[in-house]
């Protein structure tokens, strides 16, 4: 689902590494500066998601606990 430039990937309910391999493969058919939402129920994503971004050159837009979750917002870098 896309609204904008911005393309959610919905990633609940999937535990640790599946959210930030899912995140991987789908960032590399992005145009670099394309933001994407990224929404886990996976505790161990907060810390996953930063360091992903970290090691593969994205920007942490921004990172907010919500209700059952986390959501993300990444800008490829």
């Amino acid at each position: 689902m896309s609204s904008g430039n911005e393309t959610v990937l919905d990633l609940r309910g999937l535990k640790c590494p599946l959210p930030v391999l899912k995140t991987r493969k789908h960032m590399r058919a992005l145009a670099t500066g394309t933001q994407i939402r990224i929404e886990t129920t996976d505790p161990l994503a907060v810390i996953d998601i930063p360091h992903y971004c970290r090691e593969d050159g994205h920007q942490l837009i921004s990172n907010a606990p919500v209700e059952g979750g986390h959501v993300f917002v990444i800008e490829k870098g």
